[in-house]
């Protein structure tokens, strides 16, 4: 039996669960996963409040608790340094670690605008202009990093800590069907392919469809 414990909320709508799985199964790290009910506090706070602050997805190993994704994702590399959770090279571990802490707290609008979904596809979605900037800039970001270290992934030929992060972005361009240039599309593709997002939206899938309602400014 795993002696690690993951907490995580809905697998259709929630993007800081998805993160905090994949960190773990990159690390390689067995879990126990924990689903918390869709009327939990905490769980609301984050599908309504869309913020990383809250206690879900929270990892409980050999006695330390935590519960931030980035918090999370320190500690598994700390843990297993050998697992290329970040890239081997100071330069790209620094970029790496810049664009995860970049999606990890900003965004605001392209997280109200197009909140994960990963059971809908719409052929045409209206997007609030103001999530526009924050769309290119992801596809800025994506860009440079595909560019500077060769792809497929954004810090060359294995996952990291980075694709993790950027995952549920990748999920939010295909459930709206946002229009990106063809880097910014290979990417998606190479992430919505990827054997872990495969295995959680096959999961996702299982899921019942009724949730609360969500009084926000989706």
């Amino acid at each position: 039996m795993a002696d690690a414990q993951l907490t995580l909320s809905s697998r259709t709508y929630s993007s800081w669960s998805l993160r905090g799985w994949l960190l773990c199964r990159l690390a390689g790290l067995t879990v126990r996963e924990k689903m918390v009910a869709l009327d939990d506090p905490d769980n609301r706070a984050e599908l309504l409040l869309l913020s990383p602050s809250v206690l879900v997805p929270r990892l409980t190993h050999e006695g330390a608790s935590v519960w931030d994704t980035l918090a999370i994702a320190e500690y598994l590399h700390e843990l297993y340094p050998d697992r290329g959770m970040y890239p081997a090279d100071r330069i790209a571990r620094a970029h790496c670690r810049s664009v995860s802490g970049e999606i990890h707290s900003g965004f605001i609008n392209l997280r109200s605008a197009l909140p994960m979904n990963l059971k809908v596809r719409h052929d045409r979605f209206p997007i609030f202009p103001g999530a526009r900037p924050d769309i290119e800039r992801v596809e800025t970001i994506w860009a440079e990093c595909l560019s500077d270290y060769g792809g497929p992934w954004l810090f060359g030929a294995s996952p990291t800590v980075a694709d993790a992060m950027f995952a549920p972005v990748v999920q939010r361009f295909l459930t709206y069907a946002v229009a990106v240039n063809p880097t910014s599309a290979a990417y998606c593709e190479t992430v919505n392919e990827w054997t872990l997002m495969r295995e959680w939206i096959d999961a996702a899938r299982q899921e019942p469809d009724e949730m609360i309602e969500l009084e926000t400014e989706f």
